[in-house]
């Protein structure tokens, strides 16, 4: 609105209602009532407040493609230094270009690595391995147990669920856990999941020296961190199924066979 004039009565002339307020903004006149921008709705300065940096709370998307997920706080991969919500904040479940695996095994069976790693510490089981068929029908039938003792996240569907007895590490002295998990889950997911659950100290994703791992309980062998559970299973280099029994140790990078079975299923 601009300058607005009054005709009193008892003048013959008119006078100014408030005096005049030049906008810094538009550039225009007006009265004490709307000399604020505000007020008078001025073009620059809704321009300006429009085009403003916004001040409120901010969400930090994650860098997986294909993740829409975002968090309030950053939460970033202390390798590759990206940031990622908190369900892929772990190297093997954003695929981390730092991520640094042990090499998969082409053999079959332990006895076949222990000969590829020749004069190393890590030996083959000296207990002959059972059939494939054996071991098969050793996993239905400890499933049909774990189903009614195992924990696990109560969100995943039950056609994603795969149950393991978990012998945990030597030096712990704990007792065999069973818990099951996702088969989507990557291993190196499945034993941050079991280190919580069972409430052991876990070095992964540090300049640790020695890390947990997964290895088969019949024959000792490594199972690689970085691949999926339904990738091990369905692969006839490991010979783990639904049910099977699994170990967890802290052990060194060189070790890709477990030793001294017998010790954990004592």
């Amino acid at each position: 609105m601009n300058l607005r004039e009054l005709t009193w009565p008892m003048f013959p002339f008119s006078v100014p209602y408030f005096l005049p307020f030049d906008c810094d903004g538009c550039g225009n006149t007006y009265c004490l009532q709307h000399k604020a921008k505000d007020d008078h709705q001025c073009d620059k300065h809704l321009l300006q407040t429009a085009n403003a940096e916004y001040t409120g709370t901010k969400a930090f998307d994650c860098a997986l493609d294909g993740c829409s997920n975002r968090e309030l706080t950053p939460v970033p991969c202390e390798h590759c230094h990206l940031n990622f919500c908190l369900g892929h904040r772990h190297q093997h479940d954003h695929k981390c270009s730092e991520l640094k695996t042990a090499p998969v095994p082409n053999a079959k069976t332990a006895e076949h690595v222990a000969q590829i790693l020749g004069n190393k510490q890590t030996v083959a089981p000296k207990k002959p391995l059972r059939s494939v068929k054996s071991r098969q029908t050793a996993a239905r039938v400890t499933l049909m147990k774990l189903k009614g003792q195992a924990g696990g996240d109560k969100g995943i569907p039950d056609t994603e669920r795969v149950y393991f007895s978990i012998a945990l590490p030597l030096a712990s002295k704990l007792t065999p856990k069973a818990l099951f998990f996702s088969k989507k889950w990557s291993v190196g997911r499945v034993v941050d999941y079991i280190a919580d659950a069972a409430g052991l100290h876990n070095p992964n994703n540090t300049g640790a020296a020695k890390k947990l791992r997964l290895f088969v309980g019949d024959s000792g062998q490594l199972l690689p961190v970085d691949r999926s559970l339904e990738d091990v299973m369905t692969s006839d280099d490991f010979g783990v199924y639904n049910g099977s029994s699994v170990i967890l140790d802290t052990v060194s990078d060189d070790v890709n066979v477990l030793p001294d079975l017998d010790k954990y299923h004592s």
